[in-house]
């Protein structure tokens, strides 16, 4: 058993961890989430013993075998292949020692040990597992220095996964994997014999692997049974009860100062006054629950534009003469379209991506573009090249030369932005932070469609989800590059496959792509979309998604507009509370009103915060519906 005994651990001058307790079981697979810069990568360190806590401790069996991912990824002149085959450490001192042992006993022992360590089947077994991470026998064999920096932490999560660690933890094990292989990922963690602690922010993942989550909030630890979609409904409804106690203790102080108010000047109550004032003196407040207000995706409205935005006809693209990476390209992009690109990594995703965002130029064939079009084409690389020493605004103000200072901080606020955050320095934000912050940059000029190549590796399963939303608000076109399942199954109209040198239309939904992938349902193959009356179906089923959408934003609209509005009436009401039994604390309009007109003002409020609260609620409910 994993156990964490009350941890405290000082970061800066705050508390990242603060007393924070959990008991792993055996074997278990647990799901560590929390927000962005919650502690969790901090967690996972004092687990290890790379930091020390301030307070408390971590307890394990002794000889334990942890298993983590050190951030710098393996290099140098050996292959994937024996890499791999050298992270396990006893098999390889064995065989050494199996070479240049003389003495027959030992000898004997040795070869017991490689048997009982099945030393024998690494060679297989490691080539399995490099397989299922995408690398065929050539990739096997050649130098890592020969591979990018996503590659080779590919090899560095495939050592660890060799190795079989007694404990095992993975943080966001799926950031440098494409669909496939994360499909592969999920079924070998599936069957993990040891005990299995994951980051990730992938719901389908947290869904189909792990047993337990374990949430990370405000420094403390609560351990859920159960995937995410488990835990969620058990959060929403400890939420529920904590709002409704927070309410039940805030009418209760309530009544306390109203009592105290109306008594304490006379003596004969004046005790009673006083014993309720110790009272309410003695209340603990029930915390609120809280939003983040910076958990903001808001992407501008292009201006319309006549379909077709982009046809290819028989295109070609590449990036060295006569070698073409893609060919043989047919493909119209409407207004109202929202394609997910899929394949493997390496197929040419990322090359249409930049073909159709106007990056790359075709080699041959023909690309036809709305000459007013704009693309908000955004890639990984973007987040990491973001100047940290500028701020959001000195980047948004130079990307938006000729602008005003208003509109350069209306763009900013869409995306959260706003206040000193708009001020503090870039170096200072989150991976989620700066990947809004890149998002903004590349939607300034609201552009009639946007080229999406991984947006989500650096948020957080709630920036995630707004994200969707936003997406699924916007009114251009979408292209997107994901291995987030959740993402592409809420977000996608239209799916295209990117194999074999050439891109298709996939005849089949997210279900259908995931059972070819893992060899199910062989029947349902990929076989592309053609003739005429497919084109008139698809076409059919755009008008429909996007009257859909239509009516998603008017019903989001109108949820929006009451929610304003239950707010205002909360506030407006607690004022005039306020000027009732708090007469000196009164707003300037309030102190000249009798009692009897703050009550009936009062009175006709609060049948206005019924109405609105209904219309909020009914509004609530067509959303479900229409979700």
């Amino acid at each position: 058993m994993l156990t964490i005994n009350g941890i405290t651990v000082r970061l800066g001058g705050r508390d990242i961890l603060s007393r924070a307790s959990a008991a792993v079981p055996p074997r278990a697979r647990v799901g560590l989430i929390g927000r962005n810069g919650a502690g969790k990568s901090t967690l996972v360190k004092a687990i290890i013993g790379e930091i020390e806590p301030d307070e408390g401790s971590v307890d394990m069996p002794r000889r334990t075998r942890l298993g983590y991912i050190a951030q710098e990824a393996p290099s140098g002149t050996k292959s994937p292949f024996e890499t791999v085959l050298e992270s396990d450490v006893e098999r390889t001192q064995l065989l050494e020692e199996a070479e240049t042992c003389t003495d027959p006993d030992r000898l004997g022992d040795v070869h017991e040990r490689l048997l009982a360590i099945d030393a024998y089947t690494a060679p297989a077994r490691a080539a399995r597992i490099l397989i299922g991470l995408g690398f065929d026998e050539d990739m096997q064999a050649q130098p890592l220095d020969s591979f990018s920096g996503g590659w080779k932490m590919r090899v560095a999560l495939a050592s660890l996964l060799f190795s079989t660690p007694d404990v095992m933890l993975l943080d966001e094990p799926s950031n440098h994997l494409d669909l496939e292989a994360t499909l592969w990922l999920e079924n070998f963690l599936k069957s993990y014999p040891g005990t299995l602690v994951v980051i990730s922010h992938e719901r389908d993942l947290l869904n189909n692997v792990v047993d337990h989550i374990l949430h990370l909030h405000a420094g403390k630890l609560t351990l859920y049974p159960g995937g995410y979609d488990s835990f969620e409904r058990q959060r929403n409804e400890r939420l529920a009860q904590q709002a409704a106690a927070r309410a039940s203790q805030e009418a209760q102080a309530g009544r306390l100062k109203d009592y105290i108010a109306r008594n304490s000047a006379r003596a004969s109550t004046a005790k009673q006054a006083q014993s309720r004032a110790k009272m309410l003196a003695r209340m603990q407040p029930i915390a609120a629950m809280v939003e983040d207000p910076t958990l903001s995706f808001n992407f501008p409205d292009p201006e319309e534009l006549r379909p077709p935005l982009i046809t290819l006809d028989l295109a070609s693209v590449g990036y060295t003469p006569d070698k073409p990476v893609l060919t043989r390209l047919n493909l119209r992009i409407d207004p109202d379209d929202r394609i997910a690109l899929l394949g493997r990594n390496g197929n040419g995703k990322t090359t249409l991506a930049r073909l159709l965002a106007a990056q790359l130029a075709p080699m041959d064939g023909q690309m036809q573009a709305t000459g007013k079009m704009q693309v908000g084409y955004f890639t990984q690389y973007q987040v990491e090249e973001l100047s940290g020493g500028a701020t959001p605004l000195e980047l948004m103000t130079r990307a938006m030369d000729g602008k005003t200072p208003g509109a350069v901080r209306a763009q900013l606020g869409r995306f959260g932005f706003s206040g000193n955050r708009a001020t503090s320095q870039v170096g200072t934000l989150s991976g989620g932070e700066k990947a809004r912050l890149a998002l903004a940059l590349v939607t300034r000029d609201a552009p009639h469609m946007l080229v999406l190549d991984e947006p989500t590796n650096h948020l957080d399963i709630d920036a995630r989800e707004a994200l969707v939303q936003a997406l699924n608000d916007y009114k251009g076109a979408v292209i997107l590059i994901s291995h987030d399942r959740h993402m592409v199954e809420l977000a996608a109209d239209r799916l295209v496959l990117v194999d074999g040198g050439t891109a298709k239309s996939y005849d089949g939904n997210m279900e259908d792509y995931i059972d070819f992938i893992l060899g199910r349902n062989q029947s349902k193959s990929d076989k592309p979309a053609s003739g005429k009356d497919k084109d008139k179906g698809s076409a059919q089923d755009r008008k429909a998604r996007a009257a859909a959408r239509e009516d998603y934003r008017a019903l989001k609209k109108k949820q929006s507009q009451a929610e304003n509005a239950v707010a205002r009436l909360q506030a407006e009401l607690a004022h005039i509370d306020r000027a009732m039994f708090e007469p000196a604390k009164a707003l300037p309009e309030h102190a000249k009103l009798t009692m009897s007109d703050l009550s009936q003002r009062r009175a006709a409020l609060a049948k206005e915060l019924a109405q609105a609260e209904e219309t909020w609620l009914l509004a609530g409910e067509a959303l479900e519906g229409a979700d």
